[in-house]
């Protein structure tokens, strides 16, 4: 395998934080200013709807769709979700269908349209490359986001959460528009055949499409050496570079390798197996970035030195102007950061997804487990449910924080439901996009990675700071060419000084 040159690719990427906290516009403005910025593709569709539904201000929405090959489903979303004076006080979302295995034709063809418009806008006013971050873990909208990723032309696919090995083939189909299928992956036992998540592209077309596209470069997010090489060696397309993701990285983390400690505070305990060989990995001859707290000019340098093409930085970048957070919500972890007092809390049983999830102690959001508890548990947009075999044979979807009556007549165990928090409402809040209830509106859940308990010293006086601030602080000295790397320099879990 040729070893590939890191002096035309990016010294940061941004990272692809979800729900659309990664927006097109905090994208845009990164990869205008000459770096990767990522748009986050996961539940796409719902975040696109409901940004209908409240007026699309500014029309960016209505200006993509317009660009959109199939101009009929431009049409049809406009008149199912489009509210021109937005919605009115206390008015509940309409809410999209929720996926399953066997998706319908309207189904696939708004989320082709929402990939599509997110891409459409980050690559708007500038020639440089742009990225999409999904999870592994939401199989079943993943196929339809990245055809519609790929009309828009996006440059970079960027996927964790799982083992994406079947995604480099995907890729490779759509860009001559030819069928994909990934395998479903189902619980518990009756398993029975293998079931399988299919999109065929030319279903969507009229006649034959218009030329081939752009194949993405792949470039999985992953934890450990031994997936490293797991997916070289197993994927069926090509993966043209990692993403090496430390555990004090924001969001879902990767669980200890081996037996499972957690510290005083519950949170799980990270150790020397589960750090990265980076002499290993350049072995691989492919580019790799390190992310989870290397975002400082120091850590770039670090990580130019030890022979990674660069550093994934998420924190930062969510607190930017540019970022899709809710301004409010936004502004209170700053005014914390400034005065020391944020802190974050690895939590083991919050995700449904089983995965550890970082969450932000943030007083009045459900972070607060007094709080959460009196939320009426209810699953309504179910991008993290999973699929199981039911008796009779056919396919259903639980999710273990959805009602538990509900999870345990569909075979769960009721113990799975404990401290299991609804991440997809939550995290829709973050970006303001929060359904209405009866008792108001969802309230968030805020991820971020452990260097958020240092912004405060990256923010200093200032009441907030832009994406360009970042990209400014991060590059400023730092020597590009640098390209050796470190003999047995191993991936560390990066220091962060709490502050709380």
């Amino acid at each position: 395998m040729t070893s590939v040159s890191t002096r035309d690719l990016p010294l940061v990427i941004q990272g692809g934080m979800g729900i659309g906290v990664s927006s097109w516009n905090l994208a845009r403005t990164v990869s205008a200013a000459g770096q990767l910025g990522v748009v986050s593709g996961s539940c796409i569709d719902t975040v696109f709807a409901r940004r209908l539904q409240d007026g699309d201000p500014g029309g960016h929405l209505r200006q993509a769709m317009e660009a959109f090959p199939f101009p009929e489903v431009s049409a049809a979303a406009l008149k199912r979700y489009f509210l021109p004076d937005g919605r009115d006080e206390g008015e509940p979302y309409r809410l999209v269908p929720m996926w399953k295995h066997k998706a319908n034709r309207v189904q696939e063809q708004l989320t082709m349209l929402a990939s599509f418009v997110e891409v459409w806008l980050a690559r708007e006013g500038h020639d440089n490359p742009v990225g999409m971050n999904l999870l592994t873990k939401i199989q079943m909208p993943n196929l339809a986001t990245l055809y519609g990723a790929m009309l828009a032309g996006v440059d970079y696919v960027l996927m964790g959460a799982g083992i994406p090995k079947e995604i480099p083939g995907a890729l490779d189909a759509f860009e001559n528009h030819e069928p994909a299928a990934l395998k479903l992956d189902l619980e518990g036992p009756n398993q029975g055949e293998r079931e399988f998540i299919r999109f065929d592209p030319r279903e969507h077309w009229e006649g034959e499409p218009d030329g081939p596209l752009k194949r993405p470069d792949f470039l999985p997010i992953i934890a450990s050496n031994s997936l490293a090489k797991m997916m070289v060696r197993k994927a069926n397309g090509e993966v043209n570079g990692f993403i090496i993701e430390a555990p004090t990285a924001g969001g879902h983390n990767a669980p200890p390798r081996g037996e499972l400690t957690t510290n005083e505070r519950g949170e799980p305990v990270y150790g020397q197996r589960d750090e990265v060989d980076l002499e290993q990995m350049g072995e691989l001859g492919l580019p790799f970035w390190v992310a989870g707290g290397w975002g400082s000019p120091e850590g770039l340098q670090e990580a130019l030195e030890a022979g990674a093409a660069g550093i994934q930085v998420g924190t930062l970048f969510a607190y930017a102007r540019e970022s899709g957070l809710d301004p409010e919500l936004r502004g209170r972890v700053l005014q914390q950061a400034r005065q020391g007092e944020v802190d974050i809390h690895t939590d083991l049983r919050a995700s449904p997804t089983g995965f550890p999830f970082k969450v932000v102690q943030l007083e009045g959001t459900n972070s607060e487990e007094e709080m959460y508890e009196k939320r009426d548990r209810v699953c309504d947009l179910g991008y993290l449910r999973a699929a199981y075999r039911r008796e009779d044979g056919r396919v259903a979807f639980r999710c273990p924080s959805e009602p538990v009556d509900t999870y345990r007549k569909k075979g769960g165990d009721v113990e799975e439901t404990e401290g299991r928090k609804c991440l997809c409402n939550a995290l829709m809040a973050d970006v303001g996009h929060g359904q209405e209830r009866d008792d108001g509106p969802e309230r968030p859940i805020l991820t971020s990675g452990d260097e958020v308990r240092n912004l405060g010293r990256f923010l200093g006086d200032r009441e907030s700071y832009s994406a360009v601030d970042v990209l400014d602080y991060l590059v400023d000295g730092v020597e590009a060419d640098v390209q050796a790397p470190a003999k047995s320099r191993s991936l560390r879990l990066p220091q962060v000084v709490a502050q709380r």
